[in-house]
């Protein structure tokens, strides 16, 4: 007699991801309706930008915008999330958004573009790209290092904040939901660590590649730097 196998049940979710994906929701709606000048989009950026470098929460006009309802349920393969890991995964995903906003504000290309293993998307390979491609602009170089040193969430806000001003200038995207997962994980113990290394790796890692890539479609890598 055969008997049926039972089904393995389904790999539990990170709690990075789960924040990372939800980035990626919000500012996939945004993004493309902002690139095609819809005023819903254009309004939304703006009040995303007044919430900058503040707590999650401290500005009540965001609270109807950014939708954080999926990390209130467990769907499929995820748990509830206990409260310390709400308060960070809320603080990492408006930091991020708030981020992206100010960075997609009067660009006409997006500013988030998922990292892929051909194109990295991750903070320390955008900032790479604004160095020459022989050299290092060590200012440059020390405002990551400045970020990655940041006390608090507030003030790594800040700090990335001038890093992405220079983005802005030179059009160079990030992977802002890879950037949501991060600024979770930053906050908790051992957690500035991690993530310094993973932007320091994406640094040492970047190389310039020539324009024909723009039209690769690889796959892409999540959890990359």
């Amino acid at each position: 007699m055969t008997t049926a196998s039972t089904p393995a049940p389904p790999t539990p979710v990170p709690v990075h991801r789960r924040v990372a994906d939800l980035a990626a929701a919000h500012i996939g709606s945004w993004q493309e309706c902002y690139l095609k000048d819809r005023s819903s989009a254009v309004a939304a950026l703006a009040r995303l930008r007044r919430g900058a470098g503040r707590e999650a929460g401290e500005t009540p006009d965001l609270w109807s915008l950014i939708d954080t309802d999926p990390l209130h349920t467990a769907a499929e393969g995820t748990r509830p999330l206990s409260e310390p890991e709400l308060v960070r995964a809320e603080n990492g995903l408006h930091a991020a958004l708030t981020l992206w906003a100010f960075h997609q504000q009067s660009r006409g290309v997006p500013m988030h573009r998922r990292h892929t293993r051909e194109r990295p998307g991750g903070l320390g390979a955008a900032v790479r790209q604004l160095m020459p491609i022989d050299g290092i602009d060590e200012p440059v170089r020390k405002r990551l290092v400045r970020a990655g040193t940041a006390p608090d969430l507030v003030t790594l806000t800040l700090r990335l904040r001038d890093i992405v001003a220079l983005l802005r200038r030179d059009d160079i995207p990030l992977d802002y939901a890879l950037l949501t997962g991060q600024l979770y994980l930053w906050q908790w113990p051992d957690g500035p660590a991690a993530v310094r290394r993973r932007w320091g790796r994406s640094f040492h890692e970047q190389r310039r590649r020539p324009a024909t890539d723009e039209n690769t479609t690889p796959d892409t890598d999540k959890d990359a730097s």
